[in-house]
């Protein structure tokens, strides 16, 4: 039962739904983004790009990436815990591809805790490739981080 297909819409990420985005990301992460972190971005970085996934009116999913020349890099992504392994985030990573190609992007990069085997899963089925490795990345807990790339356009 918990691989079964969710079905969400997706909309730009607003304000409206920052309580929701918020309590998600706390129970996500062990250094959470706070609500104006993720305020500033929407309102105001001008290279930013943040959407939700609703199911109905309720958030169960967010994920949001910086367009950078012609490079997509994803800033953060996260699923509701009873939303998890029913393919929100793969869901949301595909809404992303389809932004950054529209905005003329040629590739994608990302950067997941190696302890983070889920997500690693989820971006390698996605098509991302790990390259590397940023030592003492993640401030908290002084991990490495796994830097990964998708390339966007078969002719590159």
């Amino acid at each position: 039962m918990d691989n079964m297909k969710t079905q969400v819409r997706f909309k730009r990420m607003t304000r409206a739904y920052l309580d929701e985005v918020v309590a998600i990301e706390n129970t996500s992460f062990p250094t959470p983004w706070s609500r104006m972190a993720f305020s500033h971005e929407i309102d105001n970085n001008d290279f930013a790009y943040y959407i939700a996934a609703l199911e109905g009116e309720k958030v169960v999913g967010y994920a949001g990436m910086w367009i950078i020349l012609d490079e997509g890099h994803v800033t953060t992504l996260a699923v509701h815990p009873s939303h998890r392994r029913k393919r929100v985030g793969g869901a949301l990573i595909c809404e992303l591809f389809k932004e950054a190609l529209s905005r003329g992007c040629l590739k994608m990069t990302l950067e997941a805790r190696p302890s983070n085997f889920a997500a690693l899963k989820l971006y390698e089925k996605t098509g991302f490739v790990s390259y590397g490795v940023r030592p003492g990345y993640y401030s908290d807990t002084g991990e490495d981080a796994v830097i990964m790339w998708k390339n966007l356009r078969r002719d590159t």
